[in-house]
């Protein structure tokens, strides 16, 4: 099963795509995790990407998708994995071709999102509360129109992200069948 999680940053979607991971026995990968992994590298390609995260911007769709398509060709994705964090664009949507199941949006309005977000422990040094306001414009401005994009296509599921943690994943895992 090929799932994508979409959600404003806050909305729980790695705490969601861990929890569907173990239960359904597919992969969890989020593209932040990636991003901010190879932002640690001393390369150009780490650099460049460290500098866009920190400022709050999106990494470019050809890039993005040349990553995670390269990701996703690995052995450990054959059997269907739990994507997070992208698509964040209608073009990346588009020109992903990798038969996705089902697409669930996490909805949690802006003000929930900012104020899970400046109670994390993990405190990322891209989580300035500038950055964090940056992003969730950029959710709206680019990645909402992707959500009516799946909508469209027929494969989006809704849920209510400001449920309790168990009340949300029992809800994903009704929708899936």
């Amino acid at each position: 099963m090929k799932l994508i999680l979409i959600g404003i940053q806050g909305a729980g979607k790695s705490t969601q795509g861990n929890l569907l991971s173990e239960k359904l026995g597919i992969p969890y990968l989020s593209t932040g995790h990636i991003f901010r992994e190879m932002a640690k590298e001393k390369t150009p390609l780490g650099r460049y990407i460290k500098e866009t995260i920190n400022a709050g911007y999106l990494i470019p769709d050809e890039k993005t998708l040349e990553i995670v398509t390269g990701y996703l060709h690995r052995p450990e994705y054959e059997k269907g994995y739990i994507m997070d964090g992208f698509p964040r664009t209608t073009q990346q949507a588009e020109k992903f071709e990798n038969g996705i199941d089902k697409v669930i949006y996490l909805k949690v309005s802006d003000k929930e999102a900012l104020w899970r977000l400046s109670g994390r422990s993990d405190n990322r040094q891209d989580d300035t509360l500038q950055a964090i306001r940056k992003r969730i414009n950029l959710f709206h401005e680019f990645t909402e129109p992707v959500i009516d994009y799946f909508k469209k296509k027929g494969i989006l599921v809704e849920i209510d992200g400001e449920k309790q943690i168990e009340e949300i994943h029992k809800e994903i895992l009704s929708k899936l069948h």
